[in-house]
Protein backbone atom coordinates (compact mmCIF):
# COMPACT_ATOMS: atom_id res chain seq x y z
CA UNK A 1 0.00 0.00 0.00
CA UNK A 2 0.99 3.59 -0.50
CA UNK A 3 -0.09 6.26 2.00
CA UNK A 4 -1.02 8.64 -0.82
CA UNK A 5 -3.73 6.20 -1.93
CA UNK A 6 -5.75 7.29 1.12
CA UNK A 7 -5.38 11.08 0.80
CA UNK A 8 -9.04 11.64 -0.13
CA UNK A 9 -10.53 9.13 2.32
CA UNK A 10 -12.74 10.26 5.19
CA UNK A 11 -12.94 10.71 8.10
CA UNK A 12 -9.65 12.59 8.36
CA UNK A 13 -7.27 10.96 10.87
CA UNK A 14 -5.30 13.20 13.23
CA UNK A 15 -3.62 10.90 15.79
CA UNK A 16 -2.84 13.77 18.18
CA UNK A 17 -6.59 14.48 18.36
CA UNK A 18 -7.93 10.92 18.23
CA UNK A 19 -5.69 9.62 20.99
CA UNK A 20 -6.31 12.49 23.43
CA UNK A 21 -8.07 11.19 26.51
CA UNK A 22 -9.14 7.58 27.03
CA UNK A 23 -9.57 4.82 24.45
CA UNK A 24 -9.74 1.04 24.59
CA UNK A 25 -8.42 -1.51 22.12
CA UNK A 26 -8.83 -5.24 21.58
CA UNK A 27 -6.18 -7.17 19.71
CA UNK A 28 -4.70 -10.48 18.71
CA UNK A 29 -1.46 -11.83 17.29
CA UNK A 30 -1.40 -14.52 14.60
CA UNK A 31 1.86 -16.21 13.66
CA UNK A 32 2.92 -16.53 10.02
CA UNK A 33 1.01 -19.80 9.73
CA UNK A 34 -2.25 -18.16 10.81
CA UNK A 35 -2.27 -19.65 14.31
CA UNK A 36 -3.75 -17.39 17.00
CA UNK A 37 -0.98 -17.01 19.56
CA UNK A 38 -2.15 -14.23 21.84
CA UNK A 39 -5.08 -11.94 22.59
CA UNK A 40 -5.13 -8.74 24.63
CA UNK A 41 -7.05 -5.70 25.75
CA UNK A 42 -5.33 -2.35 26.13
CA UNK A 43 -6.54 0.74 27.95
CA UNK A 44 -5.03 3.90 26.50
CA UNK A 45 -4.83 7.45 27.75
CA UNK A 46 -3.29 10.35 25.86
CA UNK A 47 -2.29 13.81 27.03
CA UNK A 48 -0.50 16.64 25.23
CA UNK A 49 2.66 17.90 26.93
CA UNK A 50 4.46 20.77 25.22
CA UNK A 51 3.34 19.72 21.74
CA UNK A 52 4.06 16.01 22.30
CA UNK A 53 1.35 13.36 22.62
CA UNK A 54 2.15 11.19 25.64
CA UNK A 55 0.26 7.95 25.12
CA UNK A 56 0.10 5.47 28.01
CA UNK A 57 -0.93 1.95 26.99
CA UNK A 58 -1.80 -0.61 29.69
CA UNK A 59 -2.00 -4.12 28.21
CA UNK A 60 -3.70 -7.16 29.76
CA UNK A 61 -3.03 -10.39 27.86
CA UNK A 62 -5.32 -13.42 27.83
CA UNK A 63 -2.73 -15.39 29.83
CA UNK A 64 -2.87 -12.77 32.63
CA UNK A 65 0.41 -11.02 31.81
CA UNK A 66 0.35 -7.22 31.97
CA UNK A 67 2.56 -4.67 30.27
CA UNK A 68 2.77 -0.90 29.99
CA UNK A 69 4.17 1.09 27.09
CA UNK A 70 4.46 4.87 27.10
CA UNK A 71 4.77 6.52 23.71
CA UNK A 72 5.94 10.09 23.15
CA UNK A 73 4.67 11.08 19.71
CA UNK A 74 5.62 14.37 18.12
CA UNK A 75 3.67 15.81 15.17
CA UNK A 76 6.22 17.23 12.71
CA UNK A 77 3.77 18.86 10.27
CA UNK A 78 2.75 17.84 6.75
CA UNK A 79 1.30 14.59 8.11
CA UNK A 80 4.67 13.43 9.48
CA UNK A 81 5.20 12.04 13.01
CA UNK A 82 8.01 10.61 15.07
CA UNK A 83 7.70 8.62 18.26
CA UNK A 84 9.69 6.97 21.00
CA UNK A 85 8.92 4.35 23.63
CA UNK A 86 11.09 2.41 26.08
CA UNK A 87 11.17 -0.80 24.05
CA UNK A 88 11.31 0.86 20.63
CA UNK A 89 14.73 0.94 18.99
CA UNK A 90 15.52 4.45 17.79
CA UNK A 91 12.63 6.52 16.48
CA UNK A 92 9.30 5.35 15.10
CA UNK A 93 8.23 7.11 11.90
CA UNK A 94 4.66 7.86 10.92
CA UNK A 95 2.86 9.47 8.03
CA UNK A 96 -0.85 10.31 7.71
CA UNK A 97 -3.00 10.88 4.63
CA UNK A 98 -6.79 11.01 4.71
CA UNK A 99 -8.07 8.34 7.11
CA UNK A 100 -4.81 6.32 7.19
CA UNK A 101 -1.66 6.29 9.30
CA UNK A 102 1.38 4.20 8.40
CA UNK A 103 3.59 3.75 11.47
CA UNK A 104 6.93 1.90 11.27
CA UNK A 105 9.40 1.02 14.00
CA UNK A 106 11.69 -1.65 15.42
CA UNK A 107 11.46 -3.01 18.92
CA UNK A 108 12.68 -5.73 21.23
CA UNK A 109 9.83 -8.20 21.73
CA UNK A 110 9.70 -10.79 24.48
CA UNK A 111 9.22 -14.23 22.93
CA UNK A 112 9.22 -17.07 25.44
CA UNK A 113 12.38 -16.70 27.54
CA UNK A 114 14.15 -14.63 24.90
CA UNK A 115 14.02 -11.28 23.17
CA UNK A 116 13.60 -10.85 19.42
CA UNK A 117 14.37 -7.64 17.59
CA UNK A 118 11.45 -7.20 15.19
CA UNK A 119 10.13 -4.60 12.77
CA UNK A 120 6.52 -3.39 12.81
CA UNK A 121 4.72 -1.98 9.78
CA UNK A 122 1.41 -0.67 11.18
CA UNK A 123 -1.47 0.54 9.04
CA UNK A 124 -4.22 2.29 11.00
CA UNK A 125 -7.50 3.38 9.45
CA UNK A 126 -9.95 5.73 11.14
CA UNK A 127 -13.53 4.56 10.68
CA UNK A 128 -16.76 6.24 11.62
CA UNK A 129 -18.06 6.02 15.18
CA UNK A 130 -14.64 6.56 16.78
CA UNK A 131 -13.15 3.24 15.64
CA UNK A 132 -9.59 2.77 14.36
CA UNK A 133 -8.69 -0.54 12.72
CA UNK A 134 -5.02 -1.50 12.80
CA UNK A 135 -3.14 -4.24 10.97
CA UNK A 136 0.54 -4.55 11.80
CA UNK A 137 2.91 -6.87 10.01
CA UNK A 138 5.71 -8.11 12.28
CA UNK A 139 8.98 -9.22 10.68
CA UNK A 140 12.36 -10.47 11.80
CA UNK A 141 15.39 -10.35 9.49
CA UNK A 142 13.00 -9.31 6.71
CA UNK A 143 10.79 -12.39 7.11
CA UNK A 144 7.18 -11.98 8.24
CA UNK A 145 6.67 -13.73 11.59
CA UNK A 146 3.11 -12.63 12.26
CA UNK A 147 0.31 -10.11 12.14
CA UNK A 148 -1.22 -8.03 14.93
CA UNK A 149 -4.84 -6.95 14.44
CA UNK A 150 -6.26 -4.28 16.74
CA UNK A 151 -9.56 -2.39 16.96
CA UNK A 152 -9.50 0.91 18.92
CA UNK A 153 -12.60 2.69 20.15
CA UNK A 154 -13.16 6.00 21.90
CA UNK A 155 -15.71 5.85 24.73
CA UNK A 156 -18.96 7.67 24.11
CA UNK A 157 -18.30 8.10 20.40
CA UNK A 158 -21.47 9.08 18.59
CA UNK A 159 -22.70 7.40 15.44
CA UNK A 160 -21.33 9.20 12.42
CA UNK A 161 -21.92 6.61 9.70
CA UNK A 162 -24.82 8.48 8.11
CA UNK A 163 -22.74 11.66 7.75
CA UNK A 164 -19.74 9.93 6.15
CA UNK A 165 -21.46 7.23 4.11
CA UNK A 166 -24.97 8.63 3.51
CA UNK A 167 -25.56 6.70 0.28
CA UNK A 168 -24.51 3.36 1.81
CA UNK A 169 -26.65 3.93 4.91
CA UNK A 170 -29.66 4.81 2.74
CA UNK A 171 -29.18 1.70 0.59
CA UNK A 172 -28.86 -0.52 3.67
CA UNK A 173 -32.16 0.84 4.99
CA UNK A 174 -34.00 -0.16 1.78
Amino acid sequence: MRIDDFAQREPSFKPEEYFLGPARAWGMFHDRFGNLRRQFVVDINGVMEEGVLVLTEDFVYSDGETEQRIWRIKPLGDGQYEGRAGDVIGTAKGVVAGNALNWTYRMDLKVGDGIWRVAFDDWMFLQTDGVVLNRATVSRWGIEVGVVTIAFQKPGARAASAAVYPQAVAQAAE
